[in-house]
């Protein structure tokens, strides 16, 4: 299998966005082989101080740059980056990046093959709204409170929808050597995201949302498992593995309870059924 690590080899990205979102599209876009130059403020970059391994993470293999865009030697230094820059990804609002005069006209007019990709709360016009991933969630119905969703869903996303983006400019730019600025809504991934649950897959009583008893988590005699038997050979094997005609939950609650999770999973990895043992989150 052919390393993925020098598909973009030979590109040039300039990113100026911070906290998860950008700094994750900005390190798959490095894992593809570009060469990324991470510009933060003087400040730096808040994720730093509340998740050292991860900004170390998102940051490796990329330089990274402290500079004042405000001064006048930051926004030279800048310019001198995306001058010699095929992309720019950045993660401010419309309003912030005309103050900088980095919003696109600027932009297209000092660096014409320069390609640009926005990452914004809310689609216009309601661009200048601020979120974060909680508050898409919970706009769209995502969440149960009091509990808080496990990982950035929406931020993760939207990262992998920004290096999309990316890409799609990238290659249409070699195709016809036009630059090209796209802006990426991570309410926009929620809302893509809750499809599922608001097509009723994944509700309550949804067959994925816990109404199918071959899509579901049951006990296990020290933890929980997950099974997701949906496809009928998968369905039909587990069945007569356990010794069971047809789906019923009691039956398989009384069976799952009789073996350890981590047996279980072994079980089904000899079988090729699709059980694991659930794992605590650290």
């Amino acid at each position: 299998m052919n390393s993925d690590s020098t598909l973009l080899q030979g590109l040039k990205i300039v990113s100026l966005a911070l906290n998860v979102p950008g700094p994750a599209a900005a390190a798959r876009l490095t894992k593809l082989g570009a060469e990324v130059t991470k510009v933060e403020p003087p400040s730096g970059d808040a994720t730093k101080t509340a998740a050292p391994g991860l900004y170390e993470s998102l940051c490796q293999g990329q330089t990274v740059l402290r500079l004042d865009l405000k001064s006048p030697e930051g926004r030279a230094e800048l310019d001198d980056l995306l001058a010699k820059a095929d992309l720019l990804l950045a993660s401010f609002r419309p309003s912030a990046l005309q103050r900088l005069g980095l919003d696109w006209e600027n932009l297209h007019a000092r660096h014409p093959k320069l390609c640009f990709v926005g990452i914004i709360g809310y689609p216009a016009p309601l661009h200048e709204q601020t979120g974060h991933d909680l508050t898409y969630q919970a706009d769209l119905g995502l969440l149960r409170p009091p509990q808080m969703p496990p990982t950035l869903f929406i931020d993760l996303a939207g990262a992998e929808r920004a290096v999309g983006m990316a890409l799609a400019l990238l290659n249409r730019s070699a195709r016809k050597g036009t630059a090209g600025c796209a802006w990426v809504s991570l309410h926009e991934c929620a809302r893509d995201l809750a499809m599922p649950l608001k097509a009723g897959l994944t509700s309550s009583d949804g067959m994925l949302g816990g109404a199918y008893p071959l899509y579901a988590f049951y006990r296990a005699n020290d933890g929980w498992i997950a099974i997701a038997a949906l496809e009928p050979h998968f369905a039909q094997k587990l069945l007569s593995e356990l010794g069971l005609k047809t789906a019923d939950r009691a039956a398989l609650e009384r069976i799952f309870l009789q073996r350890k999770a981590a047996s279980w999973e072994k079980w089904a990895a000899d079988l090729d059924l699709p059980l694991v043992a659930v794992r605590q989150s650290e």
